[in-house]
């Protein structure tokens, strides 16, 4: 899990008074925050309509960053900090387009870097694009990184061990979507490589671990297809989002094993008694084949060691409940129960691990519907606190 998740999209829904939701000022409607004739520096960061800290007319017609403090208490790696810088532009629209009243995200881009206690960092820049009207979106992410982790033993023959852990390398993440008609249907494209380099604390530890455990070079293509009907895609209030995908992994395309992996999660938001938002999640993945040990899929829920429970398949489920008391102020609290089974167990067999957690959120840009906030999670013995810009869910 990462203390700070910045979606692809933003949103376009906040709140007009206590308990009553509106529809946010879109980038390029007349909506958007302006200046006043006279302003100084700082009324910049004012809501024009109810004078409250908001960050919409620095981000969109100053370009300005958002700067996120990264505040790290992560489990599997211990207590840390860094900070993000993230701006908004909106994409270009056509005429036809505006005349039909689309909304159109804005573009996301930004760069990030972080370190902890346990000497983990990484670095890297990325964002997200929108073209032809949204037609064609894409992805893409770059970044170095150095983690310290520990890998959890089945305790097949010998007793269940922790197992430490060092992953030191490039990656990057590229995507291509292409809208299918006027439906919001996306079909994608996807190109993931990482050059890693993956040692053990121990030299002892090596008997638990086959070669192929220690392939350098990932590089796999996949395809994927999804759908999303939600109001906004940063803070979401109403909808849905469905996403298949898959991705191979073979020397053919550059990478020293041949495996699998796989994903499908549905998010589903629905709005009620007009202040509260329940939001509901399933999520499933898995990997098939030569898949090194650190690839292997991990239960992802707050207030769980990112790698405490892996296994050939994960499945999650979720929900979170957001009550809007304020124009600006939100609380929320959510809870969620993941099995990993496939190696040693099936499903049946496997345990099942709980979490739960609450957070507040501030509408720190109305007219990009952008909430920010902190979360609180617990689970069997462990805690953590994350720093959230938009939705936990990723």
């Amino acid at each position: 899990m990462l203390p700070v998740q910045a979606q692809e999209t933003p949103p376009a829904s906040a709140s007009t008074t206590a308990g009553t939701p509106q529809v946010a000022a879109n980038p390029l409607s007349p909506d958007t925050p302006t200046a006043p004739a006279k302003s100084s520096w700082w009324d910049n960061f004012r809501d024009s309509q109810d004078h409250d800290i908001d960050m919409s007319r620095w981000l969109l017609q100053h370009k300005g960053a958002l700067l996120v403090p990264i505040i790290i208490t992560e489990p599997a790696v211990g207590n840390g900090g860094g900070v993000a810088a993230v701006f908004f532009h909106p994409p270009k629209q056509s005429e036809e387009s505006k005349e039909k009243g689309d909304h159109l995200p804005p573009d996301i881009y930004g760069v990030a870097a972080f370190k902890t206690e346990n000497g983990t960092y990484a670095y890297g820049l990325g964002g997200s694009f929108h073209f032809k009207d949204d037609t064609w979106r894409y992805v893409g992410l770059l970044g170095k990184a150095s983690f310290n982790l520990d890998f959890y033993t089945q305790g097949l023959l010998l007793e269940p061990a922790k197992i430490g852990y060092n992953l030191d390398g490039v990656f990057s993440y590229q995507q291509v979507s292409k809208r299918l008609g006027d439906t919001d249907l996306f079909a994608s494209a996807r190109w993931i490589y990482m050059d890693i380099d993956s040692r053990l604390n121990l030299p002892d530890d090596y008997q638990f671990f086959e070669p192929r455990d220690f392939a350098k070079k990932a590089s796999g293509l996949g395809l994927g297809l999804s759908y999303d009907s939600r109001d906004n895609t940063l803070t979401p209030s109403r909808g849905w989002l469905w996403r298949i995908e898959g991705t191979s992994y073979a020397p053919a395309f550059g990478s020293d094993n041949t495996f699998q992996t796989y994903r499908s999660h549905v998010y589903g938001y629905f709005q009620f008694w007009q202040s509260w938002v329940l939001g509901l999640r399933a999520d499933y993945r898995a990997a098939r084949g030569d898949v090194p040990f650190y690839q292997l899929p991990s239960i992802d829920l707050r207030g769980i060691a990112y790698g405490r429970y892996q296994d050939q398949n994960v499945g999650m489920l979720e929900a979170e409940l957001r009550w809007n008391i304020t124009p600006r102020w939100a609380v929320l609290g959510f809870g969620g129960a993941g099995r990993a089974w496939g190696r040693a167990l099936d499903f049946n067999e496997a345990d099942t691990h709980w979490a739960e957690g609450v957070g507040f959120r501030y509408l720190i840009a109305r007219a990009l519907g952008l909430y920010v906030g902190v979360d609180w999670a617990w689970s069997e013995g462990d805690h953590a606190y994350y720093i959230q810009v938009g939705s936990a869910w990723r």
